[in-house]
């Protein structure tokens, strides 16, 4: 699965105008991780000449454009929320952000500041439990949080079902897709009604850790 979910990620930057390295092509069974192996991805975008953060946690794809270079951490587990305690009783996930990580990263894109970037399903929608879960990111150096529904959202806004995107599978499914009408590229308003709902229902509370 997680080769799937770096796949999306991939895709959503280099739609972007991002040059992206996926530094690490095997997996690792049975050992712990190093902190070089939770890189999953780097990027670079050569139009952005001096980057600059936004000072908000989580990001839109507009957010982007002032970000030129970033090491990116990709966690699945599409059926549950990140809550801060989910990082805290699995600080595995936010490795990427180590010295030895970012060192690592270094050595393909050079020396210069880097953004680190978390791409995930969701985080709490609102309250206090979203409080704590943003504050838990950023004491650990994550400067950005990209979720899943902005990367799918800009794929299916971006790909147009006129075109053949014989050199891209996920691109080429979406195209497809839109074809049979079964995604429209008024999909970004469905993704508005499911957060009007979600807010509609009240606070969320912390279920714990995500299984993936």
């Amino acid at each position: 699965m997680s080769g799937i979910n770096e796949w999306i990620v991939r895709e959503y930057f280099e739609i972007l105008g991002y040059m992206v390295i996926q530094p690490r092509k095997y997996v690792v069974p049975g050992k712990q991780k190093t902190a070089e192996e939770e890189v999953d991805l780097l990027i670079i975008n050569p139009r952005v000449s001096e980057q600059r953060l936004p000072e908000h946690l989580v990001w839109t794809t507009d957010d982007l454009k002032s970000v030129a270079r970033a090491v990116v951490g990709v966690r699945g587990g599409h059926t549950g929320t990140f809550y801060g305690s989910t990082f805290e009783q699995t600080p595995d996930i936010l490795r990427f952000t180590e010295p030895a990580s970012l060192h690592f990263a270094e050595r393909y894109l050079g020396p210069g500041p880097l953004a680190k970037i978390l791409c995930l399903p969701k985080l709490p929608g609102s309250g206090e439990i979203k409080e704590k879960s943003v504050k838990v990111l950023k004491k650990k150096g994550v400067d950005g949080v990209v979720a899943f529904e902005t990367i799918l959202a800009e794929l299916v806004a971006r790909v147009d079902k006129n075109r053949n995107y014989e050199k891209s599978d996920l691109l080429q499914i979406i195209r497809i897709l839109k074809n049979y009408d079964f995604l429209k590229d008024s999909q970004m308003d469905l993704f508005l009604h499911k957060r009007r709902r979600r807010a509609a229902r009240g606070p969320e509370k912390d279920e714990g850790p995500v299984v993936a």
